[in-house]
């Protein structure tokens, strides 16, 4: 597998976000599945998330559609960082720093060279903060066209556009250069696992309180 550029994931990000029939609200993942394909998983849930975090702010909602719109946030929020997970062992096998059985298990075991350097934050939570950051800017670049508000408020969100585009150029910029020191032994990053607790009935203990 070859390993993308950040401008090639920015192109990728916003080209879905342009699609009015996407994202659907079930999984897309195929039975043979690739890197892109989970980086489009991670995509959807975040969009997904997006849209009932705005719906569940609704003031004039009863608290029935309030409670279904937290039930399905915690929903997509697993499956972001399901999908979170999935594209940094696929990374961590195309750049040979574990087995594809180990990236698998709870605790993969990474192959690195003696002098690399752990990164603290792994390339699947920047692609991750990547998605977020996409959709921000759509978001703000919708609030600077509308015609419903002063020119004050169009400014403002110029400005703020300008400053969320910047930020994701250089979130793109330090995974780019990541991937390009875990191509040449001098860094590396792991598999973390977020291990969710309360949406686990065995963890949770107000769920588990119910099971009695």
């Amino acid at each position: 597998m070859s390993i993308f550029t950040s401008h090639q994931l920015i192109d990728f990000h916003d080209k879905k976000l342009a699609d009015i029939q996407w994202p659907s609200l079930e999984a897309e993942i195929s039975t043979v599945s690739n890197i892109w394909q989970w980086i489009s998983e991670n995509h959807r849930n975040n969009a997904c998330l997006w849209a009932q975090e705005d719906l569940a702010r609704r003031t004039k909602a009863s608290d029935s559609e309030i409670a279904e719109n937290k039930r399905a946030i915690d929903r997509f929020n697993q499956a972001r960082n399901d999908a979170t997970e999935r594209i940094d062992e696929l990374l961590l096998i195309a750049l040979n720093l574990v087995d594809n059985e180990s990236a698998k298990t709870d605790a993969p075991i990474a192959t690195v060279h003696k002098n690399s350097k752990l990164h603290s934050e792994t390339a699947g939570a920047m692609i991750d903060r990547m998605s977020i950051m996409a959709l921000k800017i759509k978001a703000m670049r919708q609030q600077t066209l509308r015609t419903d508000v002063d020119e004050t408020h169009r400014l403002s969100c110029e400005k703020k556009l300008a400053r969320l585009i910047e930020q994701r150029l250089d979130l793109g910029g330090c995974l780019d250069e990541l991937i390009s020191d875990a191509q040449a032994g001098k860094r590396h990053f792991k598999v973390y696992r977020q291990f969710k607790m309360y949406n686990d009935p065995r963890l949770n203990p107000a769920l588990v309180a119910e099971q009695y």
